[in-house]
Protein backbone atom coordinates (compact mmCIF):
# COMPACT_ATOMS: atom_id res chain seq x y z
CA UNK A 1 0.00 0.00 0.00
CA UNK A 2 1.59 3.64 -0.76
CA UNK A 3 -1.28 5.81 -0.44
CA UNK A 4 -4.34 6.50 1.89
CA UNK A 5 -7.37 5.59 0.94
CA UNK A 6 -9.20 8.38 3.27
CA UNK A 7 -6.68 11.22 2.23
CA UNK A 8 -4.79 10.13 -0.64
CA UNK A 9 -1.48 11.23 1.03
CA UNK A 10 1.35 8.72 1.58
CA UNK A 11 1.34 5.87 4.22
CA UNK A 12 3.91 4.24 6.18
CA UNK A 13 4.36 0.96 7.23
CA UNK A 14 5.10 1.29 11.57
CA UNK A 15 3.47 -0.13 14.32
CA UNK A 16 1.20 2.05 15.42
CA UNK A 17 0.81 2.83 19.27
CA UNK A 18 -0.89 0.90 21.55
CA UNK A 19 -0.72 -1.67 18.96
CA UNK A 20 1.89 -5.07 18.37
CA UNK A 21 1.77 -5.23 14.73
CA UNK A 22 3.16 -3.28 11.45
CA UNK A 23 0.67 -1.56 10.32
CA UNK A 24 0.14 1.37 6.77
CA UNK A 25 -0.58 4.60 8.83
CA UNK A 26 -1.20 7.37 6.92
CA UNK A 27 1.31 10.49 7.57
CA UNK A 28 -1.21 13.57 7.15
CA UNK A 29 -4.15 12.46 8.94
CA UNK A 30 -2.79 9.25 10.84
CA UNK A 31 -5.60 6.53 9.66
CA UNK A 32 -4.34 3.20 10.27
CA UNK A 33 -5.23 1.01 7.48
CA UNK A 34 -5.58 -2.65 8.94
CA UNK A 35 -5.30 -5.62 6.55
CA UNK A 36 -7.10 -8.66 7.81
CA UNK A 37 -7.55 -12.26 6.23
CA UNK A 38 -10.32 -12.72 3.41
CA UNK A 39 -12.81 -15.65 3.82
CA UNK A 40 -13.80 -17.88 1.52
CA UNK A 41 -17.39 -19.44 1.78
CA UNK A 42 -18.38 -22.83 -0.12
CA UNK A 43 -20.45 -25.97 -0.27
CA UNK A 44 -19.87 -28.69 -0.37
CA UNK A 45 -23.63 -30.01 -2.56
CA UNK A 46 -24.50 -33.61 -1.73
CA UNK A 47 -27.16 -35.89 -3.76
CA UNK A 48 -27.70 -39.51 -2.26
CA UNK A 49 -24.19 -40.87 -2.73
CA UNK A 50 -22.55 -38.09 -4.81
CA UNK A 51 -20.84 -34.83 -4.47
CA UNK A 52 -21.22 -31.68 -6.88
CA UNK A 53 -17.81 -30.63 -8.34
CA UNK A 54 -17.13 -27.52 -10.54
CA UNK A 55 -14.62 -27.49 -13.30
CA UNK A 56 -12.90 -23.89 -13.18
CA UNK A 57 -13.34 -21.75 -16.13
CA UNK A 58 -10.96 -19.06 -14.34
CA UNK A 59 -7.33 -18.98 -12.89
CA UNK A 60 -6.18 -19.56 -10.37
CA UNK A 61 -6.51 -23.76 -11.38
CA UNK A 62 -8.36 -23.56 -15.10
CA UNK A 63 -9.64 -26.84 -15.99
CA UNK A 64 -9.39 -28.33 -12.75
CA UNK A 65 -11.91 -29.79 -10.15
CA UNK A 66 -13.07 -27.81 -7.11
CA UNK A 67 -16.17 -27.38 -4.62
CA UNK A 68 -18.35 -24.52 -5.39
CA UNK A 69 -16.87 -21.55 -3.27
CA UNK A 70 -15.71 -17.98 -3.17
CA UNK A 71 -14.59 -15.07 -1.51
CA UNK A 72 -17.08 -13.00 1.16
CA UNK A 73 -18.67 -10.09 0.03
CA UNK A 74 -19.80 -6.99 2.97
CA UNK A 75 -22.87 -7.02 3.83
CA UNK A 76 -23.62 -10.72 3.39
CA UNK A 77 -23.35 -13.91 6.12
CA UNK A 78 -20.81 -16.57 5.56
CA UNK A 79 -24.00 -19.25 4.64
CA UNK A 80 -25.48 -16.38 2.01
CA UNK A 81 -22.32 -15.73 0.38
CA UNK A 82 -21.46 -20.06 0.45
CA UNK A 83 -25.11 -20.30 -1.39
CA UNK A 84 -24.57 -17.70 -3.59
CA UNK A 85 -21.22 -19.17 -4.66
CA UNK A 86 -22.57 -22.10 -5.06
CA UNK A 87 -25.21 -20.45 -7.52
CA UNK A 88 -22.94 -18.79 -9.28
CA UNK A 89 -20.80 -21.13 -10.58
CA UNK A 90 -22.91 -24.56 -10.38
CA UNK A 91 -26.38 -23.05 -10.79
CA UNK A 92 -27.22 -25.25 -7.85
CA UNK A 93 -29.53 -24.61 -4.92
CA UNK A 94 -28.98 -26.19 -1.72
CA UNK A 95 -31.47 -27.23 1.76
CA UNK A 96 -30.59 -28.27 5.12
CA UNK A 97 -26.93 -27.03 4.47
CA UNK A 98 -24.73 -26.68 7.92
CA UNK A 99 -21.16 -25.63 8.79
CA UNK A 100 -19.02 -28.45 8.01
CA UNK A 101 -15.59 -27.18 7.19
CA UNK A 102 -13.47 -24.29 8.68
CA UNK A 103 -9.69 -23.66 6.92
CA UNK A 104 -7.36 -21.45 8.57
CA UNK A 105 -4.48 -21.09 5.62
CA UNK A 106 -2.60 -18.17 7.45
CA UNK A 107 0.28 -17.87 4.72
CA UNK A 108 -2.14 -16.92 2.35
CA UNK A 109 -4.23 -14.83 4.80
CA UNK A 110 -7.43 -16.79 3.77
CA UNK A 111 -10.09 -18.67 6.33
CA UNK A 112 -12.32 -21.66 3.53
CA UNK A 113 -15.41 -22.57 5.56
CA UNK A 114 -17.63 -25.11 3.66
CA UNK A 115 -21.03 -25.62 4.44
CA UNK A 116 -22.64 -29.50 3.93
CA UNK A 117 -25.86 -29.53 2.53
CA UNK A 118 -28.52 -31.65 -0.03
CA UNK A 119 -29.30 -30.68 -3.41
CA UNK A 120 -32.87 -29.23 -3.66
CA UNK A 121 -32.77 -30.60 -6.95
CA UNK A 122 -31.43 -31.95 -10.23
CA UNK A 123 -31.17 -28.85 -12.11
CA UNK A 124 -27.38 -27.46 -11.83
CA UNK A 125 -25.21 -26.43 -14.84
CA UNK A 126 -22.65 -24.21 -15.08
CA UNK A 127 -22.38 -20.82 -14.16
CA UNK A 128 -19.84 -18.19 -15.98
CA UNK A 129 -16.75 -19.33 -13.70
CA UNK A 130 -16.99 -23.18 -14.55
CA UNK A 131 -15.72 -25.03 -17.49
CA UNK A 132 -18.38 -27.90 -16.24
CA UNK A 133 -20.44 -28.88 -13.49
CA UNK A 134 -21.25 -32.82 -12.58
CA UNK A 135 -22.22 -35.27 -9.36
CA UNK A 136 -19.80 -37.71 -8.43
CA UNK A 137 -19.50 -40.63 -6.75
CA UNK A 138 -16.45 -41.45 -4.45
CA UNK A 139 -15.01 -43.42 -6.66
CA UNK A 140 -14.98 -41.38 -9.71
CA UNK A 141 -13.37 -38.24 -7.84
CA UNK A 142 -10.27 -36.97 -9.95
CA UNK A 143 -8.21 -36.85 -6.98
CA UNK A 144 -5.22 -36.16 -9.10
CA UNK A 145 -7.37 -32.82 -10.75
CA UNK A 146 -8.36 -31.55 -7.65
CA UNK A 147 -8.36 -27.60 -7.78
CA UNK A 148 -6.74 -26.88 -3.80
CA UNK A 149 -6.02 -28.63 -0.98
CA UNK A 150 -8.90 -27.67 0.92
CA UNK A 151 -11.72 -29.29 -1.53
CA UNK A 152 -9.28 -32.35 -1.47
CA UNK A 153 -9.09 -32.30 2.31
CA UNK A 154 -13.14 -31.86 2.41
CA UNK A 155 -14.10 -34.29 0.08
CA UNK A 156 -12.22 -37.03 2.14
CA UNK A 157 -13.64 -36.18 5.34
CA UNK A 158 -16.88 -36.20 4.01
CA UNK A 159 -16.50 -39.56 2.85
CA UNK A 160 -15.11 -40.92 6.08
CA UNK A 161 -18.16 -38.89 8.56
CA UNK A 162 -20.39 -40.39 6.04
CA UNK A 163 -19.62 -43.86 6.91
CA UNK A 164 -20.90 -42.88 10.64
CA UNK A 165 -23.63 -40.78 9.53
CA UNK A 166 -22.14 -37.93 11.70
CA UNK A 167 -20.58 -34.53 10.45
CA UNK A 168 -19.68 -32.52 13.46
CA UNK A 169 -17.69 -29.05 12.08
CA UNK A 170 -14.41 -29.79 11.94
CA UNK A 171 -11.40 -26.99 11.91
CA UNK A 172 -8.02 -27.60 10.35
CA UNK A 173 -5.26 -25.41 9.89
CA UNK A 174 -3.35 -25.64 6.81
CA UNK A 175 0.10 -24.48 7.73
CA UNK A 176 2.58 -23.38 4.57
CA UNK A 177 6.35 -24.65 5.05
CA UNK A 178 9.24 -23.44 3.34
CA UNK A 179 10.37 -25.43 0.36
CA UNK A 180 6.38 -26.85 -0.21
CA UNK A 181 4.83 -25.85 -3.23
CA UNK A 182 2.56 -22.92 -2.33
CA UNK A 183 -1.24 -23.56 -3.37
Amino acid sequence: MKFCSECGQGVTARVPDGDTRSRFVCDHCQTIHYQNPRIVAGCLAVHGQQVLLCRRAIEPRRGFWTLPAGFMENGETTEEAALRETWEEARARLQQQELYMLFNLPHINQVYMFFRGELADLEFSAGEESLEVRLFHEHEIPWDELAFPTVGKTLKQYFLDRQEQAFPVRIRDILYRPGQHRR
